[in-house]
Formats: structure tokens, sequence, C-alpha cells
């Protein structure tokens, strides 16, 4: 690559990118051409744009671009989201002088000197607003740069937006106060909603288990923590972590061993809770406990498989029906000098049979053996094939699974008939509870270890709704979707749902109108902007339109996007001009709705399946969206991108070293293969550089 040519190149960008800003040719109007209104989702304000943005945003302004030249009047518009926790954090952490934070900002090449203004949330939102902007300027998008707007009650139009929204949402009771489990930063003291978290951990929320008592002689609960509380009938044994520190805890009067990770979790779920001491797991093995169910005795033996940050960090074995436990098992007759070091027997190890419970059809009695066997599992350790063998057993069974003569009167049923049945009974009997608690490890952005915990006086979201829930499946049926195989994805995502904590404290936002210690979260307050897009022109500069923000009422906005009221009257009363008013609501009119949505694949599951909710409750059926279009992420040389690996690559550093053109045609080669990921290739974007000179 000849430097000569990159710069000369990059004077010719230059050139061209000032005269369409001077001639606007990318400010689109309502005019008597079909319309064609695309959106990418508003970034999140707290560092530069990296490599993955670039790519779903070039893929936003090719169709665009393509929709252009087929004689569209497009419109291709950007915002910027800041609500929520992480700005919030990073600036703490700031003020704390963090060292890994400190050093995140020097490496994003923040003057020294400058650093102490990140201290504040509102600096943090005006630098990378402008940092985000430029970026996409220098890449050469076509967005109409009039509509501009970031979130938060920094922004007071925006936000009053947000309120009218909330308000009809509450009118429509779809917005209900009450008692939910939410996953809990006991740090922050805090809800941690996905855009609270690292990217890993997006999605992951609480999952009802259930807790079964298993008893020693002196009467001392060893609690197991289960998502198949109907196979208890086969525990042959418990296991322990021999290498973690466990606590013996007063819990509701009883005598538990369990995690220390879990006391949090059980007292911000009505528990009463003491620590009476600490306990080495090794201390436990061999102990005795007894089965609640079948009442035989069973041993308590080691295991390293058991997490101590997961659940009670005491697990029932069912070696027939959980391939876990027969290959821990099997570890551990295999291991006589292991077995010995605990004081173990291993006669006593290897006379422990497995108990067939369920029959299933394509298995012989043991299904979690057969399908070890099958994978050729050796070890605990092959986690990896042990999760896929998990999965598989346990989904067969619950679905297909016949239970067998153990169960008495549930024999002959399948798993799925007869579980909430079996559990109530369980319940009933003393032996067993109901739990809320996390499927995995989540961390808070703050790194604190989060819970689940049973919040009072929060307010949801009632996305149980079974009309509201009717409603987003007809218009998924309705939409259009890239690639097709997705469809099917909302559809069960919308099932799946229950009521979402709408609201936080503590961070950046729009307070909750009726309750203004509440702040709207991220992603509530982020589902039908697309809406905003289409009079921002006008709000967002009340200067040249003359327009007084605190008189915008919800009169305003009922009028613009349900037409509702005497438009002459609400303009006397918001103080501005009817035929602005009026403007507005033909705008909106006139772009609405939404014809494509292109976003990665990591919003699938959150925020795009709530701009489908959201669009069902509050707008007529012309007004829902109609197309979402999906792209995966963007690797670099075949590799994640990642810093850790070197690969990780700026925006703006790629304009640096190769310009808009040969990094845009570098993306657009990378690859678009719906949900798989694209491969970035320096070479390509080089070379590029060449081509595009010659």
């Amino acid at each position: 690559m000849n430097k000569q040519r990159l710069d000369f190149l990059k004077s010719i960008e230059q050139k061209w990118q000032k005269k369409w800003s001077e001639a606007k040719i990318f400010e689109a109007d309502p005019s008597d051409k079909p319309k064609f209104f695309i959106t990418f989702p508003y970034p999140y304000v707290n560092a530069y744009p990296h490599l993955g943005s670039a790519y779903t945003v070039l893929r936003v302004d090719i169709t665009a671009r393509y929709k252009r030249m087929k004689g569209y009047n497009v419109l291709f518009p950007q915002g910027w989201h800041a609500t929520g926790s992480p700005i919030v954090a990073s600036a703490l952490r700031v003020r704390e002088r963090d060292p890994k934070i400190i050093n995140t900002l020097r490496m994003m090449g923040i003057p020294e000197d400058e650093i102490p203004k990140f201290e504040k949330p509102e600096y943090w939102v005006k630098f990378f607003t402008k940092a985000w902007r430029d970026d996409f300027k220098r890449y050469g998008l076509s967005i109409d740069w009039r509509r501009e707007f970031y979130t938060t009650f920094l922004n007071p139009p925006y936000s009053k937006f947000i309120e009218w929204q909330y308000r009809k949402l509450k009118e429509k009771n779809l917005i209900v106060k009450g008692k939910h489990p939410v996953v809990w930063c006991p740090k922050e003291q805090k809800v941690v909603g996905d855009h609270d978290r690292p990217d890993e951990y997006v999605g992951i929320g609480p999952e009802k288990v259930i807790i079964i008592k298993f008893k020693d002689a002196d009467g001392i609960v060893y609690p197991c923590m289960t998502y198949r509380p109907e196979t208890v009938y086969g525990a042959v044994n418990i296991w322990i972590n021999p290498e973690g520190q466990y606590v013996l805890a007063a819990v509701d009067g009883e005598k538990w061993v369990i995690s220390p990770y879990l006391i949090n979790e059980l007292k911000d779920q009505y528990h009463k809770v003491e620590t009476i001491k600490t306990v080495n797991g090794k201390e436990l093995i061999g102990k005795r406990v007894i089965n609640p169910v079948t009442k035989e005795e069973i041993l308590v033996l080691p295991a390293k498989f058991v997490n101590l940050k997961i659940g009670t960090g005491v697990v029932m074995s069912v070696p027939a029906h959980a391939p876990y436990d027969y290959a821990a098992l099997e570890d551990l007759k295999n291991n006589p000098e292991q077995v010995e070091k605990y004081g173990l027997e291993i006669a006593k190890i290897k006379s422990i049979k497995p108990v067939s419970l369920i029959k299933l059809e394509g298995y012989g009695d043991y299904p979690a053996i057969e399908i070890v066997k099958k994978m050729n599992i050796k070890s605990q350790e092959e986690t990896e094939k042990l999760e896929k063998a998990t999965k598989e057993i346990y989904t067969k069974e619950y679905h297909q699974g016949v239970l067998k003569s153990v169960y008495g009167k549930w024999a002959g049923k399948k798993v799925f008939e007869v579980k909430k049945e079996l559990v109530d009974y369980l319940v009933r009997q003393g032996i067993a509870l109901e739990h809320w608690t996390l499927p995995s490890e989540v961390y808070c952005r703050c790194r604190a270890k989060t819970h689940v915990k049973i919040v009072e006086n929060q307010w949801f979201l009632k996305y149980s709704d079974q009309s509201w829930k009717q409603k987003a499946h007809e218009c998924i049926d309705s939409m259009n979707f890239l690639p097709e195989s997705i469809r099917d994805f909302f559809h069960k995502q919308i099932d799946w749902y229950e009521d979402w904590a709408c609201a936080h404290k503590g961070e950046l936002g729009t307070p909750l109108p009726w309750d203004k210690e509440w702040v709207l979260e991220s992603l509530s307050d982020s589902t039908i902007y697309m809406a905003y897009y289409t009079i921002s022109k006008y709000l967002q500069h009340p200067e040249k339109y003359n327009i007084k923000w605190e008189k915008l009422n919800d009169e305003f906005f009922d009028y613009i996007f349900f037409g509702k009221g005497d438009p002459a009257k609400i303009a006397e009363a918001v103080s501005i001009d009817t035929k602005l008013l009026e403007a507005m609501r033909k705008e909106f009119l006139y772009w609405y709705p939404v014809d494509l949505r292109i976003s990665g694949k990591d919003l699938m599951p959150n925020h795009l399946t709530f701009f489908i909710l959201h669009h069902v409750a509050l707008f007529p059926r012309e007004h829902w969206p109609r197309g979402i279009g999906i792209n995966g992420w963007i690797m670099v040389g075949g590799q994640k991108m990642s810093k850790a690996l070197g690969n990780f690559i700026m925006l703006r550093q790629a304009l640096d070293w190769w310009g808009a053109d040969a990094t845009r045609f570098a993306e657009a080669y990378a690859g678009d293969s719906g949900l798989d990921d694209a491969n970035f290739e320096t070479e390509i974007a080089e070379r590029a550089v060449d081509l595009l000179y010659e």
C-alpha cells in the first residue's frame, strides 16, 4: 500500500463529503416520491465506534443509497444512546481513580489533562457523541444529520417524548407495580438490565428452580438446587466440591450447608439467614444424608464440577439421567487413590448403582450413561461435551419422557404433564421450596457478582400480557425478515418474556413521570424512538422553529402520532404555530412505519423484541414495523475482535490507515451470511487502496 496513493484517495473523499454536506443531499423531507425509512440502532456513547459497529451501519448505508438510486425518498437518521448505568459507573470509576478505566481512556488516546473531565457522566455523553458523529461523517454515511439527538433528561424534548410514551402504556394497564425477581447488583443496590452488564452476560435472567432438602442424622440440611426436582427419586449420592469453602448457616430456623455466594440471594428472597461458621468442603466428604423421598441413606462425595458461584454448591446426583453425575461417579470409581484420600471405601463407591426413572424412546434404562458413552466422554472435566449431552437428555426427557413405576400414581405420565403437580407435592411435604436464581454467573458493569432479588414496589412492563403477545405475533407474521430464519426466533422470544423491570435508580435517563425516584432503564426508553426521528429535525432545533420545550405536553404528541385533538387549540397551548404542528403530523404520516431496521444479532433477544412489542401496544396496525435485517459480528483475520488478541480496530483507526472507501470495501467484502460472523481482512483493505487508486 502506497501512502501517496492513500493521501490522494483521502483528499477525494474529503472533497466529496464536503460537497454532499453543502448540497444537503441526504436531508430527506416529504415529497411525492415513494418513501423508504431505514434505521440503525443508536449506539451507546461510552467509547469510540469499532469495526463491528461500522460493519452493521454500512449495511444500512448501502441499502439507503441503493434505494435512492431506485427512485425512493430515503430517510436515514441517527441518534445516540446514553441511558443506563454504564456511563454513570465509568464516571464513578474515574472519580475513584480506578487504574483499569484510566488505562482504558489512555489507550483510546484521551489526553492526560482531559481524563479528569470524565468524572462527570455528562462529559462522557458530550465527548463520545461528537466522536461517533465525526467518525460516521468521515466514513461517508448518508445520514440526515438534522435529526440527530441523544437520550436522557439531558435532552428535554426526547425526555418529554419518553414520558408521553410511558403515560400511554400506563393508561393501557401495560405497566404495573409489584413484586418480582430481578437481577440485582449488591454493590450498587440496583436492578441490572442487559445494558448494565458486559456483553457476555446479556440475556441471562432469573429462572425458577427447586431446592430439595437432604438431611443428615443431626438434622443439618444439604440443600440441592435443581431444575429437575422430579429426578430426586433417583438421587443416589450428593456432590460437594472438596476444594470449596462452604458455610454452615441458620436459614429460617434450620441449619444449612451452603455456598457463601448464596447468602445474599436467600436474604433477598425473604429468608432469614445468619452465618454460623465456615466449613471446608473436604470436611463434608463421607457424611451421610437421607434422600427425603426414598428415605434411603446416601453418601456425600467429592466432585470438581460443582461450582460454588452457581446455586447452593450442593448437588444431588442422578447418574441414570444426568451426564455430569455419571461422569463424576465414574471418575471416582476409576480412581481408588482419590477415594482413599477422602477416607472413603472404594467398594462402597462401586456399589452405587443408577436408578432408572424415566422411559425415553430410543434409549435404554439409563439415557445419561448411553449418551456419555456415545459421545466418548472420559471425565467430568470435558465440560463442553457434558453441557451438550445434558441439554439433549434434559430436553428430550422433559418433552418425551414417561415416568416409570417408582413414581406411583404419576407412573405412565409424561414429565411435562405432571412436573408442576410433583413439585407442589414436594413443597407441601416440606421436602422442597421454590427459589429464583441465575443459570450462570452474571456480573454488573461495576464488576460485582449479581444475584436474584425479589423487589417490591418495582415498576414492570407487563410483557406477560397474552393479548399484547398476540398482537406482537401478528406483527411478526406480517414483517419481512432478513434472514427469514429469524422469524421463528422472535415468535419464541415473545412467548418467553415475562414482566420486565423497566425502571431503575441512580442512572442516566428519563425519570418515570409519575414516580420520579425511578429512571427508565436503557432498553425501555429505546423502543419507539424511530417515531421521534420523524419530528426531531423540529424539536432538536427549537431556536429555528420557536419551540418551547417546557410546554410540550401529551396532547402535542397525541396529535402528531395519533391525529387526536384540535391542532389549533393544541398549538396555542404549547405556543407553536398551527401550521408547524400540522407539518409535524404530516411528516410522521409520510415516513412511518419503519421499513427496515438493521442490527447486529446481539439485539435480537431484547431491543428488537421490545421494538415490536411497544409498536403494537401504541400504534395502529398501519404503523407497525415492516422489516428487520440481522447480521453477525465482525471477526478480524478469522478471530473474534479482541484487545487481548491485538486485533481490535476502532473505526477511526481504520479510516486513518486505509481511508473511508477502502475500509467500506473491506467491510462489504467481509461477507453477508445472515447470522454467521463476517471476516474483515486487513490485507483486503490495503489492496483496496491500490485498486481504488488505479
